[in-house]
């Protein structure tokens, strides 16, 4: 079983950007599906006014720690090589959370 967190705004879909999700929906993957389990409000890590700090990223970094992948919409480069230097593994993906989690499982990505 496997954790993945997802960026989105609207609980349904895999459509926000790493730097400006307020909360990531967290589910639990198994071989035949996968469940919900909760949400966890973030501060956004991109604060126009301030720019990209990682401090922010390592406060998401831990809040997401038991998690074993990030889905975003979009993720910019600098961003990505932080998390990933931080052994995060992060995916850009779009479409229907659902959908988007079955095809994970499907193709045994996670």
């Amino acid at each position: 079983m496997s954790k993945i967190a997802v960026a989105t705004s609207d609980g349904f879909t895999v459509n926000e950007h790493f730097g400006h999700a307020n909360f990531f929906r967290v589910y639990e993957l198994n071989e035949t599906g996968h469940t919900f389990l909760d949400v966890r409000d973030a501060v956004a890590a991109c604060q126009h006014s301030l720019g990209h700090d990682t401090t922010r990223f390592d406060k998401i970094i831990e809040l997401l720690s038991d998690c074993d992948a990030l889905l975003v919409q979009k993720i910019g480069e600098g961003a990505a090589a932080y998390l990933i230097s931080k052994n995060v593994r992060v995916f850009e993906v779009s479409g229907q959370i659902d959908a988007v989690l079955d095809k994970f499982v499907e193709d045994k990505i996670i």
